[in-house]
């Protein structure tokens, strides 16, 4: 990029640290905010540090960081603290590491963590494994903020050798630990935040966040294309403003391209809360929890900074990093980077018979899926039978859905779930939290095993069958992400998106909720590659009424 890093512009300043705003000058050298000084007669825009996604995974957006951060500057972001736990489910620390060096290819704030759960339980097949050596390494690297979300909470309350091992690195090295505990509440919580673990992501009431935040663990409101937690949340704002944390969790690309971490602040000053409070929260509170390395519009501080048009509409104008334009006007100024596609793909095609179900049983164990939430429920329904094999019934909305090893050949997994509305055809994915093996659902054996199959010669994507018609969606960077134009990715996605409602669903985003089906760690029902898995009671359980 070539523009100039010495420049001067006006407008009125938000001053987040003292918590005013005034008419003033900032006049920029050599990348650094050289002065700020008070004067009349500015231009008519607000200027302000950029926005901080404080807990996302960039590999939801399909794209890599480079891609991502050419979409998410458009909004005013210019930094993620950014959990790599996809790709490192994939290909472990070779994957957290080319994560880094593509992020610093670009003028753009990328916080990394060390994953702490990889894989995120035995009950499942992962292509990596991390355990206390790799925190170390990990977590003694510089571009290593944090140690990411720590999913297995069970193990915190129970003081497991591992994961208080992992903990005692991320305080050997001072560095703040995330964590992730739904519905965790009362003593477990206080148990779990006295470990070590600071933040949450995963509270869908208010009531469970003010019991967290009693015992001193700040909350991140979370909305993004699956999980929305923002309308729930929001009110924390009010009573505990320095507990709050904003981020997106997941964030698909033709979400990215609508918007980003700007949106929550548009909503939340519309529900009549201070811009100060609501930027302070997604600016400042990151960087001090995180200890982050970013402008905050001071003298001496990297230009890091967005130029919006007013306070309520909050339309980014301008957005600069290190000086340095990056996004005018809704465009983006970032060229792209040609890159690598390392992968890790084994899976062996499977037929019809793969996926057959004998009816040892009228009744079944269904998984009911909610749009918008990552938890399940289940409950027992009908089976519907055709010779002898158990298949999808469209009539009641319970579709057979698929989990199959990506890593190696393997019997795939098979059971049923209600509310994903599908009238015809399938569709799959091999982004399938945490492990990312193939993931399927669909009204026919035949068009889920031809959207499976599909993604197997892709070597990962997302499909779409209905009928003799194929579409796919390729991600060959491990599967979950594409080096191509960030834009067009989106424009695809938005196509496959598009499809796959027109099959009948009416979920916000049928692709995102079918990857959380296979995310063990979230009750109550979900399925892995190795079976359908009982996230109460943390065990297998059968298909069929016991």
């Amino acid at each position: 990029m070539t523009n100039p890093t010495s420049f001067e512009i006006s407008g009125n300043i938000v001053d987040l640290i003292n918590e005013r705003i005034f008419p003033g000058l900032v006049t920029v050298k050599d990348g650094k905010i050289s002065s700020i000084i008070e004067m009349k007669n500015v231009d008519n825009q607000y200027i302000l540090p950029g926005l901080i996604d404080a807990h996302i995974h960039i590999e939801s957006s399909m794209l890599i960081p480079s891609e991502f951060a050419r979409l998410a500057v458009v909004h005013g972001t210019v930094a993620t603290v950014s959990d790599p736990h996809e790709i490192a489910n994939v290909l472990g620390i070779d994957g957290i590491r080319y994560m880094i060096c593509n992020g610093k290819k670009v003028p753009f704030h990328f916080y990394f963590g060390a994953s702490s759960c990889v894989p995120a339980t035995v009950f499942e097949t992962s292509g990596a494994s991390l355990g206390v050596a790799e925190m170390e390494e990990l977590l003694k690297m510089p571009e290593i903020k944090y140690m990411s979300e720590m999913m297995n909470f069970p193990g915190v309350l129970f003081k497991d050798k591992e994961v208080m091992e992992k903990i005692a690195i991320a305080k050997k090295y001072n560095k703040p630990v995330d964590g992730h505990a739904p519905g965790v509440k009362g003593d477990d919580a206080r148990k779990y935040i006295q470990a070590g673990i600071t933040t949450d992501h995963e509270c869908f009431t208010i009531e469970e966040a003010l019991d967290k935040i009693k015992w001193g663990m700040k909350i991140q409101i979370r909305e993004g294309s699956a999980a929305k937690n923002f309308d729930d949340l929001i009110d924390l704002l009010e009573t505990h403003p320095e507990m709050v944390l904003f981020c997106s969790d997941d964030k698909h690309p033709n979400d990215l391209v609508n918007g980003h971490i700007n949106q929550l602040v548009r909503r939340a000053v519309a529900r009549g809360f201070d811009p100060m409070l609501v930027l302070k929260s997604c600016i400042i509170n990151p960087v001090n929890h995180y200890k982050l390395d970013i402008g905050l519009l001071r003298q001496g501080d990297d230009a890091d900074f967005i130029i919006v048009d007013n306070l309520n509409d909050f339309n980014v104008l301008n957005t600069f990093i290190g000086g340095l334009k990056v996004a005018e006007n809704g465009n983006c100024l970032i060229p792209s980077v040609k890159e690598a596609e390392p992968n890790n793909f084994h899976a062996v095609k499977i037929s019809v018979e793969d996926i057959f179900v004998p009816a040892t049983s009228g009744e079944i164990e269904v998984i009911r899926a909610f749009d918008g939430q990552l938890i399940t429920e289940k409950y027992l329904a009908l089976a519907k039978i055709s010779d002898g094999n158990i298949i999808s019934d469209t009539e009641n909305d319970i579709l057979k859905m698929v989990v199959l090893n990506r890593y190696q050949k393997a019997k795939p997994a098979v059971c049923f779930i209600n509310n994903f509305g599908f009238k015809r055809g399938a569709i799959a994915s091999t982004v399938a939290h945490d492990s990312h093996n193939i993931i399927a659902v669909g009204t026919s054996d035949e068009e889920i095993i031809q959207a499976i199959n599909l993604l197997i010669d892709a070597k990962g994507g997302v499909s779409l069958v209905e009928g003799d018609e194929n579409n796919i969606l390729p991600l060959p960077v491990a599967g979950l992400m594409s080096a191509t134009d960030g834009f067009e990715v989106a424009m695809a996605y938005d196509k496959m998106d598009k499809l796959a409602k027109g099959l009948g669903s009416e979920l916000g985003a049928p692709y995102m909720t079918l990857s959380f089906m296979a995310l063990l760690v979230i009750p109550a029902l979900k399925l892995s590659d190795k079976g359908l898995f009982d996230g109460t009671k943390f065990e297998f359980t059968s298909l069929f009424k016991n």
